[in-house]
């Protein structure tokens, strides 16, 4: 744990504001749209005036849940109290961090950078939304069906169905609760995790095209052209990082996504027991030791050269490590 603040700071904060603010990273996953509407509509439940905002939008694979309706892509009021969820760092916010520094920082990111005035931080935890529930009473907040499904999305998914190495008794205790609370475990799996749209499937089959492997490391791109010819409305991968990682045999997984503003997103997979969050963190990003990403300004023939190579580098050196202390590989 992380922190710099306490569970009653924060209930006090909640207690004593009417106004909130509530956002999460761009192109935000299931953890950082269950996060965002579990607390936001918990908020609203209470009495509390909400304006949840992602700059944007909601993705399509999320629409399903209740309030999604709710999120706009820019605030239009002037909040007493703005909560940030699962973002390492304030910039990851885009634009509406630059406008309003965030107060509370609600996360579970390992290279998280404590940049709110509160800053609860659980490297440890599953979820981002594990966090949130798992302190909801103790903020003066009620479970209902919309909340617990919400919340239960971000633990799905950032678990990807309860398989991280990082899922523990906790985690599947805390799921327990949400589903007594109304949440439909098999629904949300299926919606969260399994379900893909023919565009999304269609988006996949331009990237499975172009992979790539050296040694233990896989890796493929997906361009601008990509997204247009499928019809893919996103400007993420569609999970397909996920896919890759699922590659038998391999230690480090890359995807390389062209963004329309001259920058190429970058997400890193590893296998269990390997910590590839310093590869992100030289590229400006973090996240978590088996998954994490950087979004940088450049050329995509660049940026990949440099970042396979940085990565074999890597794994040159981890099996170094290993060699040198007498474990084989």
């Amino acid at each position: 744990m992380m922190n710099n603040g306490s569970n009653q700071q924060i209930q006090e904060l909640i207690c004593k504001n009417s106004k909130f603010l509530l956002s999460s990273h761009i192109r935000p996953d299931g953890d950082g749209i269950g996060s965002l509407l579990g607390l936001g509509l918990g908020l609203l439940r209470a009495g509390k005036e909400v304006q949840m905002v992602l700059e944007g939008g909601v993705p399509s694979s999320f629409k399903h849940l209740p309030g999604s309706e709710l999120i706009l892509k820019e605030c239009t009021t002037i909040p007493e109290l703005f909560i940030l969820v699962d973002c390492s760092e304030s910039t990851r916010a885009g634009r509406i961090a630059e406008k309003f520094p965030p107060d509370i920082n609600i996360d579970h990111h390992v290279t998280n950078t404590m940049f709110a005035n509160i800053n609860l931080v659980d490297p440890e935890a599953a979820a981002t939304a594990s966090i949130i529930a798992q302190n909801f009473s103790e903020w003066g907040l009620q479970m209902d069906e919309p909340i617990s499904s919400a919340l239960l999305t971000g633990i799905i998914t950032d678990t990807l169905g309860f398989s991280t190495a990082n899922t523990n008794p906790t985690t599947l205790r805390l799921s327990a609760k949400l589903m007594e609370s109304g949440a439909d475990l098999f629904e949300l799996y299926a919606r969260g995790l399994t379900f893909k749209s023919f565009e999304s499937v269609k988006y996949w089959g331009a990237g499975l095209s172009r992979l790539n492997k050296i040694g233990t490391l896989v890796w493929t791109k997906l361009t601008l052209a990509d997204r247009k010819d499928s019809g893919y409305p996103g400007n993420d991968d569609a999970d397909l990082i996920n896919l890759l990682s699922s590659v038998e045999g391999f230690d480090i997984a890359i995807l390389f996504v062209e963004q329309g503003d001259g920058k190429i997103k970058i997400s890193w997979r590893a296998k269990p027991g390997m910590d590839i969050s310093n590869l992100a963190l030289q590229y400006g990003g973090g996240g978590h030791p088996a998954a994490s990403g950087a979004e940088i300004k450049g050329s995509m023939e660049e940026i990949e050269q440099k970042a396979v190579q940085d990565s074999l580098a890597y794994l040159k050196n981890l099996t170094k490590t290993y060699t040198k202390t007498g474990f084989s590989k």
